[in-house]
């Protein structure tokens, strides 16, 4: 005999089955959940920038340290002068040619470079990222590696093949040379192809550096610090100008998306 439906009790109602009060929606916890999850992710990013800066810099400036005790036979001076001789020549062909270049672009055309791009950033007002370059070569370039040549005062090799000024400690192209990556890889690389550009960039340090002790400008040890330093200082300022930057490609993809809408309804034909 079938059961009375009269007489059946009313299944318990599941917390999805109970109506909802008239006047409150339910909520939904994903845009919230996934903006603390994009803020969380911002912060470890900027953090790990930070460290990413403090860890090179840091090191360079140690090494000036130890290097200052003892500047003409520092603890690792055997090595340093075991690599000068590896680097020793003939110098000519094919390999002072690229190095004679690199000379160069750690000369005049690496400081045409950031004038030309400060410009091109002037006249797209890009404030923010103008701000940025000036701090980056400003404090990478006078502060600290200015600073570390006069605190240390290292002498350099015997002999070198270039016109050179006072302090071997640290290498000027070099720091110039991983800065340069740095600011181009923050101010002209899309986001999503930077890892490339960063393992192009550390080939183009690693080749400054070669080229400075091979022209006997530098020893080993001096080109290392100055690229943990140029590199060092350009990630320390893009970590301080990151939330500024961050701003400026919102209003810049914002005013993008505005001009490309006002083109369409200039385009689009009148209907009706």
């Amino acid at each position: 005999m079938s059961a009375n439906p009269a007489t059946e009790p009313a299944p318990t109602p599941t917390p999805h089955d109970r109506p909802r009060r008239p006047g409150r929606p339910r909520r939904s916890a994903t845009p919230r959940d996934s903006r603390g999850s994009r803020g969380s992710r911002a912060g470890r990013r900027r953090a790990g920038l930070l460290t990413a800066g403090l860890l090179p810099l840091g090191g360079a400036v140690a090494t000036a340290f130890v290097v200052r005790a003892d500047i003409t036979d520092p603890p690792f001076q055997g090595l340093d002068g075991r690599w000068l001789g590896w680097m020793g020549g003939p110098h000519d062909g094919p390999y002072m040619a690229v190095a004679t270049v690199l000379n160069w672009f750690g000369g005049p055309v690496g400081a045409a470079l950031p004038l030309a791009l400060l410009v091109l950033l002037l006249v797209r007002r890009r404030l923010a990222s103008a701000g940025f370059l000036l701090a980056a070569y400003l404090g990478g370039n006078m502060l600290v590696i200015q600073g570390l040549k006069h605190l240390v005062d290292r002498p350099r090799p015997a002999d070198p093949l270039v016109r050179v000024d006072h302090g071997s400690f640290p290498s000027g192209h070099a720091a110039t040379a991983a800065l340069l990556v740095v600011v181009v890889g923050v101010l002209l690389v899309p986001a999503a192809r930077r890892r490339a550009w960063w393992y192009a960039g550390a080939a183009f340090t690693l080749a400054m550096m070669w080229s400075r002790t091979w022209l006997h400008a530098h020893w080993l040890t001096d080109t290392v610090a100055g690229a943990a330093a140029g590199a060092g200082a350009g990630l320390l300022v893009w970590w301080l100008f990151q939330p500024a930057l961050a701003r400026e490609s919102v209003r810049s993809h914002d005013r993008r998306g505005a001009a490309a809408g006002a083109d369409t309804d200039a385009v689009t034909p009148a209907t009706g």
